[in-house]
């Protein structure tokens, strides 16, 4: 199946969030009537990686969020960031920004939690949280009251550019180290 890659390409460019293996799959054995493996749409997927790691385009073919993207590369960060700045309301306030990291990192976490946490009240931050699809509703806890519980969605991955949650950075990241004054004698 030569023109395998073809067709992989033109689902990978029409889907509006990264396409999975499974969901690439589905689509090849709808469309030729038989079951595609999974080794070839791999193997024409890295085949299209590589054609788009050329310098020759400004985009490349990416596995984030469980799936595939086209994405554009760092070195027209400029001309993105610019874009991106006339779009400004996708952006996320700090407020926005706080809740959804204290959910991202505490799910599942109630919205009493949260605001625990932050010492602020989070109904107007998670309301647009959800609006942008970030978060979502993963139940109800069992305590008193039944409050709902939220995590991150697929979308959250996407964002920012991760596979899963355990590629969010650690606590331990963060530390510093103390500032020392002087040189260190042995």
């Amino acid at each position: 199946m030569e023109f395998l890659h073809k067709h992989i390409e033109a689902l990978i460019f029409c889907a509006t969030s990264p396409l999975a293996i499974e969901e690439i799959q589905k689509c090849l054995s709808e469309m030729f009537e038989s079951d595609v493996p999974k080794e070839h749409i791999l193997e024409a997927i890295t085949m299209l990686q590589e054609k788009y790691s050329s310098d020759e385009f400004s985009f490349a073919l990416e596995h984030l969020g469980g799936g595939y993207q086209f994405l554009t590369k760092p070195a027209y960060q400029v001309s993105i960031s610019i874009l991106l700045k006339q779009q400004s309301q996708k952006r996320l306030s700090t407020a926005q920004l706080e809740t959804l990291s204290i959910i991202a990192y505490k799910q599942p976490v109630t919205k009493t939690e949260v605001e625990h946490i932050r010492g602020v009240s989070c109904d107007y931050s998670i309301q647009k949280l959800l609006e942008k699809e970030l978060v979502s509703i993963k139940g109800k806890a069992d305590s008193v009251g039944k409050p709902i519980l939220y995590g991150t969605s697929e979308k959250f991955m996407e964002y920012f550019g991760i596979n899963k949650i355990s590629d969010l950075p650690q606590p331990k990241d963060f530390s510093q180290e103390e500032n020392q004054i002087g040189e260190e004698k042995e």
